[in-house]
């Protein structure tokens, strides 16, 4: 049984002239929390309405636990859960009142369930209490207890720590954590600020404008953004093997143009480059790169998309 709950090859929705989402081809895999990384209107919103639904490709295709047809996808779906942009709840009822009718209209026969997912998000002692005196961050534990009372396999959420204060955001990523290794479900969530999942997410999709930039891991992210000492001499395979077998070397990648990334022995700056020099080598480029995540992440997107932003946003809300 494949891994793959979640695959979109070439995934294209276009209003008019501006494409909101440029042929995006991705993999989520069974277990993963996977980070959807991009600018306000990068495309983050209509990738997670085509999963649900709401709005249809213009071209390309994806499946959800390997079916791809009408009924397959209706039949998947009924398996997941979607937060998409402000979680509705109406404010003169309380949240538990709101959660029965969601439960209702869901056919969800188990009464309890209501109990239990407020307890899940830490709203027990407020189930009575009205949705208009909720601050923000209530609302947002409110709208993913709705998304949790179907006990869904996978939840996909739409910046569901936009505008929490650092106490709110924590609560959250560690509620979320909870639920992916506890109740083993898998997450696609969104933002426009990458520090805010740096700390939740297992693996990570950067969009920018309409398009997927890069995908990767936890790890690989955290390698590139974290300190290495860049290396270039005038022989960059020998020198990789004159680490490995003279420094004991392991943690060293090799770039597409040859130069290494070395991510250990970051206080040895002397003896790296004594050893370099006693094997025949000359050093062009050493030295320490260090790059934090908005950093990394700027780079990665750029603030230049002013005007698809603009385009998206618009989209999003026909």
């Amino acid at each position: 049984m494949s891994d793959i709950v979640i695959e979109a090859k070439e995934l294209t929705k276009q209003y008019k002239k501006q494409k909101a989402v440029d042929g995006a081809s991705f993999r989520i895999k069974k277990g993963m929390i996977c980070g959807l990384v991009g600018p306000n209107g990068a495309g983050k919103t209509t990738i997670m309405k085509m999963l649900g639904g709401l709005v249809l490709p213009t071209d390309g295709s994806f499946t959800i636990f390997g079916g791809s047809s009408e009924k397959e996808l209706a039949h998947a779906r009924s398996r997941m859960s979607f937060m998409i942009e402000t979680p509705y709840a109406k404010e003169e009822m309380s949240a538990r009142e709101n959660l029965e009718k969601l439960r209702l209209q869901k056919g969800i026969p188990d009464p309890k369930r209501v109990d239990e997912v407020l307890e899940m998000v830490g709203l027990a002692d407020a189930g009575r209490k009205h949705v208009g005196k909720f601050s923000l961050g209530m609302r947002q534990r409110l709208g993913i207890a709705g998304a949790l009372l179907s006990k869904p396999e996978i939840m996909v959420l739409d910046e569901p720590v936009n505008g929490l204060d650092p106490e709110g955001i924590i609560e959250i990523r560690n509620m979320l954590k909870k639920f992916n290794e506890e109740l083993d479900v898998t997450i696609l969530i969104s933002s426009h600020i990458l520090a805010e999942l740096s700390q939740l997410c297992t693996d990570y999709m950067f969009i920018r404008r309409g398009k997927l930039l890069q995908t990767l891991s936890a790890e690989e992210l955290h390698k590139m953004c974290g300190e290495y000492y860049h290396i270039h001499t005038d022989n960059d395979p020998l020198a990789l093997v004159t680490l490995q077998n003279k420094l004991g070397v392991q943690n060293c990648d090799v770039l597409k143009d040859g130069t290494l990334r070395l991510f250990e022995r970051l206080d040895e700056l002397p003896l790296i480059s004594k050893t370099l020099y006693e094997n025949g080598l000359t050093p062009v480029e050493l030295h320490v790169h260090e790059a934090d995540l908005e950093s990394y992440y700027m780079k990665l997107v750029g603030d230049d998309n002013a005007e698809h932003n603009k385009g998206n946003a618009e989209a999003d809300k026909a």
